[in-house]
């Protein structure tokens, strides 16, 4: 259970790190930044960090939240997919709030909190990643 839930985290992060990075590029909005940023963590707020590792720590998180996926899929044998997407949804909504503190305690220039082309832009990365995760759940089963 925890390596298709890694699994499944590390994938649907990988890709849903490269659509934020690709929306960033295309809007000019630092949603990408904001996705890899750590610098309000005390003893972090002067280091350097290079994108790969930074890229890491965002990976991190996706795995954790992929093997809560796997968990709780298994845990209460969730087969239907509208149940799968419905757990995704949930556990991943409040990665979406994070836009609001993230961009408040933001040392480096991020977007406003009040940006909503931002914030929306924010979201469909996030609710991206939510919908990755049922379907690498399915393959995972094949590969873990």
């Amino acid at each position: 259970m925890i390596l298709r839930g890694a699994f499944t985290g590390l994938i649907s992060g990988i890709l849903m790190g490269l659509f934020i990075k690709a929306l960033e590029f295309l809007s000019g909005k630092k949603i990408y930044v904001l996705l890899l940023n750590i610098d309000f963590i005390p003893g972090f707020q002067k280091a350097s960090f290079s994108e790969l590792t930074e890229f890491s720590f965002h990976l991190i998180i996706a795995a954790v939240i992929g093997i809560m996926f796997a968990f709780l899929m298994e845990h209460f044998g969730f087969v239907r997919k509208r149940k799968q997407y419905l757990v995704a949804i949930g556990i991943t909504l409040p990665t979406v709030l994070l836009y609001f503190p993230l961009t408040i305690l933001a040392i480096k220039e991020t977007p406003d909190p009040t940006d909503v082309i931002a914030i929306g832009l924010w979201s469909i990365g996030h609710i991206t990643f939510a919908l990755f995760l049922p379907i690498f759940y399915k393959l995972s089963k094949s590969n873990c």
